[in-house]
């Protein structure tokens, strides 16, 4: 396999990641990073060894064919359109964009010029959710009619050193972490067909709590909470709770129910997981799913907890589905789908009235141990 030459744009704290977890994969090297402040991108070229050039060059480099924008969300649509003109395919960071014209604007783009975009999350190709998906597919829970989610927590003032766009329109809870427990569930149980929401913003500045704006004040000018309920085309209705205004709760992160039993499905911001299903007599079983390589624990994070930690995969997925013809998984008609779910979740928070969505899409096809292995430059035991 060939591998494809990336670019970044955005060296911001999320560039570290993709930086280091891109070079697990097979199908792809990163070539050069670029951003708005060149000491920023020389100083990211110079920790890993590769190219500094300006966000021209970059876009202009024979040697470039993916340009992953990691921007902040602000400049998403922006820059993902400039990747497009430059006649380079496209991996952005989530959201794909803030608005729904802008996504549909995106992918009108993308399709006249015959390009690729891709868009995170792709932890819904962990070991753990894809166990899930076999699970629902292969009918342990019989025919899904429901569920809830729960991102709760009392935002990233506190460790982040310059939180302010969390709080920004634009940010916010749904268009943060959203995206994925929007994209899991829409993977595990498929397209979203209304929404309904109420919001609030209970409190009106927040505190950064880290780094030499220690005690700086900043204003909150979106929604921090959320309580909305999804109903999808399937039938199923699953309600999600988005607060950054909660300390403590007991919720878990994901939980489908099936006519024949539940699955309690660990957070989607990670590739692994405890995956448990419980049947009609209350009998409790953990699915074993450590075959699938994007299961296997390989880093551990800031708490001292192993994790599995496979960012980019969906990257080499769209490299790897370039080169072979065929459809990559975080691909562009699912995230104009979770724009339409977010943006109509803020919408209806403001209104609490129901809003059809007016996007669909396939659910991305389940990703296998096999297929996983392939994408890795070694192999997981």
């Amino acid at each position: 396999m060939i591998k494809l030459g990336v670019g970044i744009v955005g060296c911001g704290n999320i560039s570290t990641a993709y930086l280091n977890f891109s070079k697990l994969f097979k199908p792809i090297e990163v070539r050069a990073v670029a951003d708005i402040d060149p000491a920023a991108a020389q100083s990211k070229a110079q920790d890993f060894g590769i190219g500094s050039r300006s966000v021209e060059e970059l876009l202009a480099s024979d040697d470039i064919s993916i340009v992953v924008n990691l921007t902040v969300p602000s400049a998403h649509y922006e820059v993902t359109r400039q990747i497009l003109l430059a006649g380079k395919h496209a991996y952005s960071e989530k959201p794909l964009v803030l608005t729904l014209e802008e996504a549909k604007d995106l992918r009108d783009l993308a399709a006249r010029s015959r390009l690729r975009v891709g868009c995170a999350p792709d932890t819904f190709l962990g070991g753990a959710h894809q166990r899930v998906r076999q699970a629902i597919d292969e009918g342990a829970v019989g025919r899904v009619i429901g569920g809830t989610c729960h991102i709760m927590g009392h935002g990233h003032e506190h460790w982040h050193p310059n939180p302010d766009f969390f709080y920004q329109i634009g940010g916010g809870p749904v268009f943060d972490m959203g995206p994925y427990y929007i994209t899991n569930l829409v993977q595990l149980i498929g397209p979203v067909r209304a929404v309904t929401a109420m919001s609030s913003a209970p409190v009106a500045t927040r505190t950064i709590g880290n780094g030499p704006r220690k005690g700086t004040k900043i204003p909150v000018e979106t929604p921090t909470t959320f309580h909305a309920m999804l109903e999808f085309q399937s039938g199923a209705v699953v309600t999600l709770g988005a607060s950054w205004d909660v300390w403590a709760h007991r919720h878990k992160e994901i939980e489908i129910y099936g006519e024949n039993g539940s699955i309690f499905v660990p957070d989607p911001n990670f590739f692994g997981g405890t995956v448990t299903v419980v049947d009609p007599k209350q009998s409790a079983t953990d699915l074993d799913f450590l075959d699938h390589p994007f299961g296997c624990n390989n880093v551990t994070d800031t708490r001292g907890i192993s994790r599995a930690n496979y960012r980019g995969a969906g990257l080499a997925d769209m490299a790897t589905a370039l080169q072979e013809g065929k459809a990559h998984r975080c691909n562009l008609e699912l995230a104009v789908h979770v724009v339409d779910v977010m943006t109509s979740i803020l919408k209806a928070g403001q209104t609490r009235q129901w809003i059809e969505m007016t996007t669909t899409c396939e659910r991305p096809t389940p990703l296998t141990a096999r297929e996983a292995q392939s994408l890795l430059a070694q192999a997981v035991p």
